[in-house]
């Protein structure tokens, strides 16, 4: 496909320092999640070492499209690439060598796994009792469910969230996207950097972040748990609409696309009557409140969805904007991709790939005025920064090439 000329165009720059400069990072993690952690820190500057096995890498690597790992390449950038095979013991102690000049350590084996390995918290915190160690797993670290596969799907339902999500006359609709993972990549981040300012107020050394998948993707709900011990009932779903304000949904306009909607305040809902000459209908009680709007959607919906679909998007937007109501359109990524807004903040951004020749992807977020983030590397190569890391610990050159001799790395 042929790439946008209007995306931002941005150059690696490996000497940048972004504020999380002289944090060392290792990721042991597979796939999203941890990933997700390790990025947001890696953005800001940190040092981030993937930890791989040398025999195929992280899983994302694996996640193929038309022969490249896009997934890979957005997820593993800013970062080092270090293999070690884990079942052999000078492997091992080499991990243990870089933990003892690191801050963080990521990792999201199943709960009990990582001291199998021997490798569990207490004996990295021997060797660095500073160390921050994010635990990242599908139910947390105890509970009936700790030893459960756990991935972004399962959690996504258990929570409560594909419930709640979709149409009523239909199944439950799981997310199209990772947003357990990503809910919780974020979650994670932050609590890596709430452990790194406690370790600085000297409140403790290192600790344990035990973070889950469940709990982050339940949180999303909000107040679900106080709304169904009020009422005693289940909300149930309702497709774009709200159970809380109306109107509020998607409307096809006569061109085919879409426009979102949302009256969510009093004055909103009077704007958007206005604006499809009806604003008589905000002194009418079946409409003149919030709840009264709820008890019957269905009709403002058909009110609203009709003049909508006698028009074409731009004429609505315009129509609605002017009057200050609340409307987007619909974005499929080939809007994204040329919209001016998108295009001005360069929220996306296109970046050198070696085999693409650039590669669109989001920028670092959020935006920070003093202490921005930054573009260090592309992602690496499966063991790119192997002799780079273990001669910084204190091998020889020869002794990596033994390492490598003896499948190690």
């Amino acid at each position: 496909m042929e790439k946008s000329k209007a995306i931002h165009q941005v150059q690696f720059d490996p000497e940048f320092k972004g504020p999380l400069d002289g944090i060392r990072v290792i990721d042991l993690s597979r796939v999203l999640a941890g990933n997700m952690i390790s990025l947001q820190l890696a953005d800001y500057g940190a040092d981030v070492i993937k930890v791989e096995s040398p025999k195929g890498g992280d899983p994302l690597r694996a996640w193929v499209v038309d022969g490249h790992p896009l997934s890979w390449k957005v997820y593993g950038r800013n970062k080092k690439s270090l293999t070690l095979n884990l079942r052999k013991d000078a492997a091992r102690e080499a991990l243990l060598k870089l933990v003892e000049t690191s801050d963080v350590f990521i990792e999201n084996y199943r709960p009990g796994t990582l001291e199998k390995m021997g490798l569990g918290p207490d004996v990295l915190m021997a060797r660095n009792p500073g160390l921050i160690v994010v635990r990242v797993s599908g139910f947390g670290q105890t509970g009936p469910y700790r030893e459960q596969p756990g991935f972004g799907t399962l959690v996504e339902a258990m929570s409560g969230f594909a419930y709640r999500n979709g149409f009523p006359d239909r199944e439950p609709v799981l997310p199209p996207i990772h947003m357990a993972d990503m809910v919780t990549g974020l979650y994670g981040a932050m609590a890596t950097l709430i452990a790194i300012r406690a370790r600085e107020h000297g409140e403790c050394e290192g600790q344990i972040i035990d973070l889950s998948l469940l709990e982050p993707a339940f949180s999303i709900l909000g107040p679900e748990a106080a709304w169904h011990r009020v009422t005693g009932r289940v909300r149930e779903r309702v497709g774009s609409r709200s159970n809380t304000a109306a109107p509020r949904n998607v409307y096809k306009t006569k061109d085919d696309k879409w426009l979102a909607m949302s009256g969510s305040t009093q004055p909103l809902a009077a704007r958007i009557f206005a604006a499809v000459g009806r604003a008589e209908m905000i002194e009418d009680p079946r409409f003149a409140t919030n709840q009264a709007r709820l008890d019957h959607r269905e009709e403002i919906d058909e009110i609203i969805g009709e003049w909508i679909g006698e028009r074409d998007r731009e004429e609505c937007l315009g129509v609605f904007r002017n009057a200050g109501a609340t409307v987007a359109p619909v974005n499929d990524i080939g809007d994204i991709m040329e919209d001016p807004h998108f295009v001005e903040r360069e929220i996306l951004i296109e970046t050198p790939d070696e085999d693409l020749g650039t590669l669109p992807m989001h920028n670092v977020v959020p935006r920070l005025s003093e202490t921005p983030g930054g573009m260090t590397r592309p992602a690496p190569k499966l063991g790119e920064h192997n002799a780079e890391i273990l001669e910084m610990l204190g091998y020889s050159a020869s002794d990596v090439e033994h390492l490598a001799e003896e499948g190690c790395i």
